[in-house]
């Protein structure tokens, strides 16, 4: 930890967590894995060497016996260097960024050369993770080279690798929501009627990043308004007014771990109808938490919440839920849906997420935390508690 106490992973713990990846890769009979990552969706790159591609593209590639390389675009070497837990760095053109520059007189690599440094010779079954990222010039140079490779989708080996986190990964995510809840407590000191939803978002950045974020672990909601009917969505400039209801759904990233607090408040009084949701809304999400435990089927809780909307006639305000994967992104497999088959396991993390909308406005409480053998241990949930401000 720094002077600021900011958790972080081990180095021991990303040269772990290669050593499993290479064991799962041969067990699948790959004879490399290669997982890729943008700089919005930067974590199974950063799971494996802590880089974090900026504009450009990023890769790790990982072969069963253990060695592994590190793929970034012609702009990041010295980044690059700086920055991954893995030594062996190649540059390649098909990782850079997407304003397409050529590098005229620059020398790259490829993958081959970069196969090769890994011990891998002509592959014939490539294992992509991050398969939906992944672009498509890394794939048609996959192709061009190894024309006699299969490729193929391997995800599964990052959900089964990232679902079920370390200490030191809890201690990273425990942080991030200290941090996001201290910005919670910020704003309901600062806001108040005649600001933007931007204005607002400026209190958080300052609070996170005066708190110890390397970052926000999402685009910090702060909707207001009929504005808050959007499930996903960014601030505006739209301006709050007396008997608002305001959103925040705050972020902060710690070491490469995001986090999640979400709650409604309201400028003023809530109207009837306003209070009739938020309070169903509250006792929904508390009785979700409830049921976080060790052994729980995931499907089961999830068609447990649906029911509950329709036994107590408010389908209409159902959209999804009840819970997603928490940990380098604030949304993350395993999702918990109707079809989810997989049993709760211990220090699996999860959001819960518990979204709510009319006509008029919507409102999500959400808050994260840990399973456990005795429930759910929340990172979270200072303010899972109805707050009415007053003017």
């Amino acid at each position: 930890m720094n002077k600021m106490n900011i958790p972080a992973i081990p180095d021991e713990e990303f040269t772990a967590r290669r050593k499993r990846a290479a064991a799962l890769t041969a067990e699948a009979g790959y004879d490399v894995l290669l997982v890729n990552s943008t700089e919005a969706d930067y974590a199974n790159v950063r799971y494996f060497c802590d880089y974090w591609p900026i504009f450009e593209i990023a890769g790790v590639a990982i072969a069963p016996t253990g060695k592994a390389c590190t793929l970034i675009g012609l702009e990041s070497e010295n980044y690059a260097k700086d920055r991954s837990r893995i030594p062996d760095i190649h540059m390649l053109v098909e990782y850079r960024e997407s304003a397409d520059p050529q590098y005229p007189g620059m020398e790259a690599s490829n993958f081959r050369k970069a196969f090769e440094s890994i011990g891998v010779v002509n592959p014939k079954r490539i294992g992509i993770g991050g398969y939906l990222i992944t672009t498509a010039p890394v794939l048609d140079s996959l192709r061009e080279t190894f024309p006699d490779a299969e490729i193929v989708r391997a995800d599964d080996i990052m959900v089964k690798m990232r679902s079920v986190k370390s200490e030191a990964e809890i201690a990273c995510q425990r942080k991030a929501f200290e941090i996001s809840e201290m910005a919670v407590q910020d704003v309901l000191d600062q806001i108040k009627p005649g600001m933007t939803e931007l204005q607002v978002c400026g209190i958080v950045q300052h609070s996170i990043y005066m708190n110890g974020a390397e970052y926000e672990g999402m685009p910090q909601y702060i909707f207001s308004g009929s504005n808050t009917r959007h499930a996903i969505s960014r601030p505006t400039h739209n301006i709050i007014k007396k008997d608002d209801i305001v959103q925040l759904n705050l972020s902060a990233l710690v070491s490469g771990y995001s986090s999640g607090v979400g709650l409604p408040i309201f400028m003023g009084k809530m109207t009837p109808k306003m209070k009739d949701l938020t309070e169903f809304g509250l006792e929904v999400h508390n009785a979700t938490i409830k049921k976080m435990k060790v052994g729980t089927v995931a499907g089961d809780i999830a068609e447990w919440h649906y029911d509950y909307f329709v036994k107590n006639n408010r389908k209409e305000n159902f959209l999804y839920g009840p819970c997603h994967g928490l940990g380098m992104i604030e949304v993350e497999p395993p999702w918990m849906e109707t079809n989810s088959k997989y049993k709760l396991e211990e220090n699996m993390t999860f959001q819960v997420d518990s979204f709510f909308y009319c006509d008029e406005f919507g409102l999500r409480w959400e808050n994260g935390g840990r399973v456990s053998r005795d429930g759910f241990d929340l990172f979270s949930g200072n303010y899972r508690r109805i707050i009415e401000l007053e003017s």
